[in-house]
């Protein structure tokens, strides 16, 4: 009988031993999970590898266009940045938008109103596809007029408009891209979105040659054919968006009477995402207001502060894919009517947050010299850039948390605590710190990096305490 019963033990141990690896698979295969019961770390775990997968792809577009386009020339590649400075509005709305529609429909969501998070899926759809008609015909009539306005040079005017007029014209993919896997998280599948970038990335990388340099009976069509190859590949994703929602693959299963017009349902997207735009144009602009700071000092000085700016934003992507799951985590459980699972999800995912971007700052310090001299041979350069890489490392721990608990109130449906947080934080203080610092004070760049690490511990610091206060459990949605 006691071997019998050893015998029987030892089937059961597959059966509760769950290693990191099957969670891994479950992540990207999206099996279904009740994220309102049960672990919480398997829950980040399984929300937070797709999200942070999304986030790796949406930066594949721009270095795929970049790589391609800057065989074409110097005047390409300046066409490619001054266009993509002018799409930061745009990403702003998408943003926005994509923030109401996590919050609505994970609180639909977690109680169990399946019927009202399609419904609010549906009306997000139908304000993103208004949107990009707006926006896609705005950047058509005006593309030539904005590049002027961007400074564009001659030589950029004369061979950028059709990137540029196709690139804004068809902006809407872009839009309608985050706003349906904004829905997808909310609904806590972001299987679906990690897979609607990897379609539209593969078809873009294989497309962007194709169009640029021509191949059979496709005709080269220059700097032009990136912005054709990169549409065409964010609308064939956004194409598989759709299918999955009308499917019947996904838990919102969208169908015509969810596109019917719902004026409380849009009127509280468009109350939630107005201020997520606003939130987000904040914390974008306020590195054009560094860089303004920056243009007072040398070209290489500049020049290090740019790529240091762009090795950051690339090494903490994996932080904001925590951060989106801890919003859905958020969500959910307050719709399930679990406050204090909410609270426990935010601060469980920001101590995971704050292990791997602790870890992140660690190498950062001690990598930085070789990071910035990955892309250029510049001394002085490389010396700007180390510096910067090195003093923003310091404040990683603190950044961690204060990223998971503004998508935290962003998830709650609370957008203006962290929209508050990130206007006093970012322009009434770090701007003109940066700039006393470094001009009065004499301390030149050194003084705009040294107000950089100042601003977002003060920022992490007034999330930890606003959040801790908990007004946000009361946030209606």
């Amino acid at each position: 009988m006691s071997q019998q019963r050893l015998l029987g033990a030892s089937r059961q141990i597959p059966k509760t031993v769950n290693p990191i690896w099957r969670d891994v698979k479950d992540a990207i295969r999206g099996v279904p999970n009740d994220y309102t019961q049960g672990e919480l770390g398997r829950s980040i775990f399984l929300l937070a590898i797709p999200m942070v997968l999304e986030m790796f792809m949406q930066s594949i577009f721009s270095v795929c266009d970049a790589f391609f386009v800057g065989k074409l020339g110097a005047a390409a590649v300046a066409t490619v940045g001054i266009t993509e400075s002018i799409l930061v509005t745009v990403i702003a709305v998408g943003i926005g938008l994509a923030m109401g529609a996590t919050a609505t429909v994970a609180r639909r969501v977690g109680e169990k109103d399946m019927a009202g998070a399609t419904a609010a899926a549906g009306q997000a759809l139908i304000l993103g596809v208004v949107m990009s008609v707006i926006c896609g015909g705005l950047g058509v009539a005006f593309a030539p007029t904005l590049l002027e306005l961007m400074g564009a040079p001659n030589s950029v005017l004369e061979v950028g408009q059709g990137f540029a007029k196709h690139m804004l014209g068809g902006s809407g993919t872009i839009l309608l891209l985050f706003l349906i896997n904004a829905a997808f998280r909310g609904a806590g599948e972001p299987v679906w979105a990690m897979r609607a970038l990897a379609l539209a990335n593969l078809l873009n990388v294989v497309l962007d040659p194709i169009f640029i340099f021509g191949w059979g009976p496709v005709p080269a069509m220059g700097l032009t054919g990136a912005a054709v190859a990169t549409n065409l590949s964010r609308a064939i994703g956004v194409v598989y968006q759709l299918l999955v929602l009308t499917r019947g693959k996904s838990q919102l299963r969208l169908s015509w009477d969810a596109m019917r017009i719902r004026p409380v349902i849009m009127w509280r997207l468009i109350r939630i995402s107005g201020v997520g735009v606003f939130q987000f144009l904040v914390a974008m602009t306020s590195y054009t207001g560094l860089m303004r700071v920056m243009t007072l000092f040398s070209a290489e000085a500049t020049a290090g502060f740019t790529i240091a700016v762009r090795v950051i934003l690339f090494v903490i992507l994996p932080a904001w894919g925590m951060s989106n799951a801890a919003a859905t985590l958020v969500g959910q459980n307050l719709g399930a009517g679990n406050p204090e699972r909410a609270e426990q999800s935010a601060w469980k995912t920001a101590h995971y947050n704050m292990i791997f971007l602790s870890t992140v700052g660690i190498l950062m310090f001690a990598s930085a010299a070789f990071l910035i001299a990955l892309f250029s041979t510049d001394t002085e350069v490389i010396r700007n850039g180390a510096l910067c890489l090195r003093l923003v490392s310091v404040c990683y721990i603190l950044t961690a948390y204060g990223m998971v608990l503004i998508q935290s109130f962003n998830g709650a449906g609370d957008t203006w605590t962290p929209t508050y947080i990130a206007l006093g934080c970012h322009w009434v203080f770090k701007i003109p710190i940066a700039w006393f610092l470094a001009v009065p004070f004499g301390l030149g760049p050194t003084g705009v990096f040294i107000a950089i690490p100042l601003a977002e511990v003060i920022a992490a610091l007034l999330g930890i305490i606003l959040f801790r206060r908990g007004t946000w459990k009361r946030q209606s949605v």
